[in-house]
């Protein structure tokens, strides 16, 4: 599959149907264009199975309750829409999204309690998300920007307006020939980087921020049980910005990043070491499995 994402062949499961992938599309006056008002899920499949499908699809019906709409599909259906359009895609090894969002009707204000809420499912062909950084070691800026309080987000759901931050950080690293960037929450502590939960490693032992104001992902959790089945010890804490010249190893985890080694984080940087490789190989074999 080759072309910009508005301009492919193939289908997309949108409320129900499958339709031609040209046709998946939605008015302008779409109430989550204008309000963000929209949730999503990025999964990938492995030899025709979706790791951890199941949690995937519970998490997109927790995340449009938290931001106060409710999708209209059970996790049974949302399963088999998923199926349906690996399927159809005829891809073994593909990206998986799911959003549902708050579509146009009646209402065109910040409320919109009387439009319909509407969910679409794709998949396409998406390799190493940071490329060669995979194996040499991601490049990481320092964003300016801090991840907001709970008090002031939903900060436990993958909603799309939470990733507007994101966005702008990504691009600010990249025009400094980063791959991505780390950002602090509002307190000063190390968060996550603009789409992957971040771990590092002192003396053996594994450190990683407590998610108390970010989203604790799917992979980051499969990366801590394979951890701690190896008898390593994590530390789920606060990591403050002066301990980073301390750590020996780092990487990142998310289902688009999979485990991806860190080699630098603005001055700071890291080795590609055995436990980081260790934990790479190790994921890429049990989603294979």
């Amino acid at each position: 599959m080759a072309g910009g994402y508005d301009d492919r062949d193939g289908h997309i499961w949108m409320d129900g149907k499958m339709i031609p992938w040209r046709e998946a599309n939605v008015h302008i006056l779409t109430h989550a264009m204008h309000y963000a008002s929209s949730v999503f899920e990025g999964e990938r499949a492995y030899n025709g199975k979706i790791f951890k499908s199941r949690e995937h699809s519970e998490r997109l019906k927790r995340s449009a309750e938290l931001i106060d709409f409710e999708i209209p599909y059970s996790i049974d259906e949302i399963e088999a829409a998923k199926n349906e359009v690996l399927k159809a895609s005829g891809l073994k090894d593909a990206y998986v999204r799911a959003v549902a969002w708050r579509g146009a009707g009646d209402d065109m204000g910040v409320a919109s309690q009387r439009n319909p809420v509407r969910m679409a499912i794709a998949a396409w062909e998406w390799g190493a998300y940071y490329g060669d950084a995979k194996m040499q070691g991601a490049k990481l800026d320092i964003s300016k920007w801090k991840r907001p309080s709970p008090e002031t987000i939903p900060c436990h759901a993958k909603a799309a307006g939470l990733y507007m931050i994101c966005t702008m950080s990504k691009h600010a690293a990249e025009a400094k020939g980063c791959s991505d960037a780390m950002m602090f929450d509002h307190r000063g502590y190390v968060a996550e980087a603009t789409g992957a939960n971040i771990f590092f490693v002192k003396n053996g032992e594994v450190h990683t921020p407590v998610p108390d104001c970010f989203l604790n992902g799917i992979t980051r959790q499969t990366v801590i049980e394979m951890l701690r089945e190896r008898g390593i010890v994590v530390h789920e804490r606060h990591i403050m910005a002066e301990e980073l010249d301390g750590f020996e190893q780092c990487w990142l985890t998310g289902t688009a990043a999979e485990v991806t080694p860190v080699g630098q984080i603005g001055e700071h940087t890291f080795e590609v070491g055995a436990l980081t490789r260790d934990i790479a190989e190790s994921y890429e074999k049990l989603v294979r499995a």
